[in-house]
């Protein structure tokens, strides 16, 4: 008789639930990583916005408002709320202009650097032996160099400018990536999933991109987060040094450079520059070191 009486649906098992919401809830109970994305959301849709954001021409000066203090100062007005530069050029204008140049110098560089470290390091990885030496002997000698200065060393061939500025800091990348997908491929390849994949006869490229490489994407994501950051900050260094984007194209790192003569009579000039450049970083790394806590179960499980 009990057989034939309807069987109540027993709860869902938590443990069915798939990980990425485990990873998801992670994500959102962490303050600071959820600050970090409205940054970054924030960020991203300035340089999107930015022709419909900004209240000028970035590039055009005009002679009868040089150094015009931001509205809230004396002397300020509505026409330039952040104040203008040295040339008469809308400070606010330039800032919205520069989210663009950023962001595309930050998706350019780290595109480049996870291409290439994710095929040499997976490939070093996967193979092991001389071939592992040879790569990773070539990244430890990239990675000797202090960054800046082997992106100095690459842009002194190439020559300055805003493309090869991401030429070079994606080059300088690469080691990062090289390294982490390595450590990853070399942990799968001892798994048993690779041992069947070689008993059935497949091929070296099918068991390292479409069976191992989508096993490591957990660290390999939350590094180009934090590459976004490095990316955006090494690009404004070389704007500072002349080297990255050019006159008059508008970029945080070249405002600061020029603002530093102004710095006592017109601080502002690079001041919002520099909060700019603090924030943008900032919302990258906040976000990144939420992801890292998300995705990884050890992490997780210290903190349950």
């Amino acid at each position: 008789m009990a057989s034939l009486l309807p069987r109540k649906k027993s709860a869902k098992n938590p443990e069915d639930r798939h990980p990425f919401f485990d990873q998801l809830e992670q994500l959102w109970r962490n303050k600071t990583a959820v600050a970090g994305l409205l940054v970054i959301t924030l960020f991203v849709l300035t340089a999107i916005l930015a022709p419909f954001l900004s209240p000028h021409n970035p590039v055009e000066a005009s002679l009868y408002d040089q150094i015009k203090p931001p509205i809230w100062a004396e002397g300020g007005a509505w026409k330039n709320i952040l104040g203008t530069d040295d040339l008469g050029r809308d400070i606010l204008s330039r800032l919205v202009y520069g989210a663009r140049v950023s962001l595309l110098v930050a998706l350019a560089t780290v595109g480049i650097a996870v291409f290439f470290g994710s095929f040499l390091g997976a490939i070093s990885g996967y193979y092991k032996g001389f071939l592992d030496n040879i790569i990773m002997r070539f990244m430890d000698i990239l990675l000797a160099f202090p960054h800046i200065l082997l992106a100095i060393v690459i842009m002194a061939y190439l020559g300055p400018g805003l493309t090869n500025a991401m030429i070079a800091i994606g080059i300088m990348y690469i080691p990062r990536f090289a390294r982490i997908v390595r450590a990853s491929v070399l942990e799968e390849c001892e798994k048993d999933y690779v041992t069947a994949s070689r008993s059935v006869g497949a091929r070296d490229w099918r068991i390292i991109f479409v069976a191992i490489f989508p096993n490591c994407l957990a660290p390999l994501i939350v590094q180009t987060t934090l590459g976004f950051a490095s990316a955006i900050l090494d690009a404004a260094a070389l704007g500072f040094l002349g080297l990255g984007a050019q006159p008059p194209t508008p970029e945080w790192g070249a405002m600061i450079a020029m603002g530093r003569s102004h710095i006592l009579r017109a601080p502002w000039v690079m001041t919002f520059p520099g909060i700019a450049i603090l924030f943008a970083v900032l919302g990258f790394n906040l976000f990144g070191d939420g992801l890292r806590d998300a995705l990884d179960p050890r992490l997780r499980m210290m903190s349950g």
